[in-house]
């Protein structure tokens, strides 16, 4: 069956929701797909956001940093009714401030995963996962991979320098 004909299943539907509700950045987009009782990690949290109040505002402040925000579906989603994964890439031109951070007017595209726990057909539990080094090279903050300033800086962390195959 081409993609095209493919019927939509619930976590097709479930992960248009979550998309959309991250693009909106609204509780009502996460009520429709979120458990009251939500709980969300990423690494831009110190702590886990819990509810959806929390994890609406966690968006909305995401979207107060990049206001041209858009969450594109990256892949299929996988899953059952219990878990699944729902590959995304985040699209947007940091114009808000971030802490300790001006806006840079540069255009990101961020890569990443949301791993869910679903429970009635919601989600319960997520955590997302991307490239939080490639998003600070994108924003200026952190130096190209390869290059010597990334030398530097791993020098500096403890982690020695990276030899290099001369062959």
């Amino acid at each position: 069956m081409t993609p095209s004909r493919r019927r939509s299943t619930g976590i097709d539907r479930l992960a248009e929701g979550w998309e959309a509700a991250w693009t909106g950045g609204r509780e009502a987009g996460f009520r429709k797909c979120c458990a009251a009782d939500v709980h969300y990690e990423d690494p831009l949290l110190d702590e886990p956001a819990e509810g959806i109040a929390a994890l609406a505002g966690h968006a909305g402040r995401l979207r107060g940093v990049f206001p041209d925000l858009r969450i594109e579906r990256a892949a299929r989603p996988l899953g059952d009714d219990q878990f699944a994964c729902i590959p995304w890439r985040l699209l947007g031109t940091q114009r808000g401030e971030l802490p300790q951070l001006p806006a840079s007017d540069r255009f990101v595209i961020v890569h990443g995963v949301h791993y869910v726990e679903l429970a009635d057909g919601r989600i319960r539990r997520a955590r997302g996962f991307f490239d939080v080094y490639g998003a600070g090279v994108q924003l200026g903050l952190l130096p190209r991979r390869g290059t010597l300033g990334e030398t530097a800086l791993l020098a500096l962390r403890g982690f020695g320098l990276r030899l290099r195959d001369r062959g």
